[in-house]
């Protein structure tokens, strides 16, 4: 599924800027370099620890998707680990995120005895092997598919901006893709939202967007704390959507100008 796009994400550091390194040296879960891991593929096994949804937009290829957040997540580790007989590895989405650490951690703890962590990232990877990922269940083949970050700000918008231009809009379409567990059956906007939480096959999200669409209406989404946007963002670029808006910060960012965080 070609997204027209001849973007290249941006927002990679460079090679020795691994801020968490340091904090996790002392935990016996060693770090795997990019050329070391795209050479070592067939003798280790690659997890990915991020959402679901995050893995069908873009993962590793052939990695095995076992979210931290799974409450399997320890027997299902120890299940593969014993599997493969091979090393696993895990990842997330870069040198900031802590969740491939978490899980290298947490996969000890539960009997795994080789844990290690490609910190560099799924996007760090994507760049420098299109050829072993995927793009919504598609090969990228070329790293020119992936979204700027330069493109995805241009459609984040802050608290004021966002409630405004919403205001300024003929008939909106404001779309809240928190899960049941975050949004906690409270609207934000005074019940003119719809509560579409992300699922894997975005069907009653593809619907509204078509509908959209074709009414010609905006649309404006808004999630827990403006991660899930940019993954959203890879699904509605595909569709064709092109007047779509995110609020910055996501629903956290209104909770801490209402004084409730």
């Amino acid at each position: 599924m070609a997204l027209g796009l001849s973007l290249l994400f941006t927002g990679l550091v460079a090679a020795d800027d691994f801020p968490l390194r340091d904090k996790y040296a002392s935990v016996g879960v060693p770090p795997v370099e990019t050329e070391e891991l795209a050479s070592s593929l067939d003798a280790m096994t690659v997890v990915d620890a991020r959402s679901p949804y995050e893995y069908e937009t873009l993962h590793i290829r052939d990695a095995v998707s076992i979210p931290l957040a799974s409450r399997d997540f320890g027997e299902s580790v120890l299940g593969l680990a014993k599997e493969s007989g091979q090393p696993l590895v895990f990842y997330c989405n870069g040198v900031t995120c802590a969740v491939s650490y978490k899980a290298a951690l947490k996969a000890k703890e539960a009997g795994v005895e080789d844990a290690r962590v490609y910190d560099a990232g799924v996007f760090a990877w994507a760049q420098a092997h299109p050829e072993h990922t995927v793009l919504l269940g598609e090969p990228l083949q070329s790293a020119d598919r992936l979204i700027a970050n330069e493109a995805f700000q241009d459609h984040v918008l802050d608290e004021d901006a966002f409630y405004a231009r919403i205001q300024s809009s003929t008939n909106p379409v404001i779309v809240d893709i928190r899960s049941k567990n975050q949004r906690q059956g409270v609207s934000l906007f005074q019940m003119q939202d719809r509560h579409v939480p992300l699922t894997n096959d975005n069907r009653e999200l593809g619907g509204l967007v078509q509908a959209a669409m074709a009414e010609q209406r905006p649309m404006f989404f808004v999630d827990a704390t403006g991660k899930q946007v940019r993954w959203l963002q890879y699904y509605l670029e595909a569709q064709g959507v092109t007047q779509y808006w995110f609020l910055e910060g996501g629903a956290s960012k209104i909770y801490e100008s209402m004084g409730l965080q």
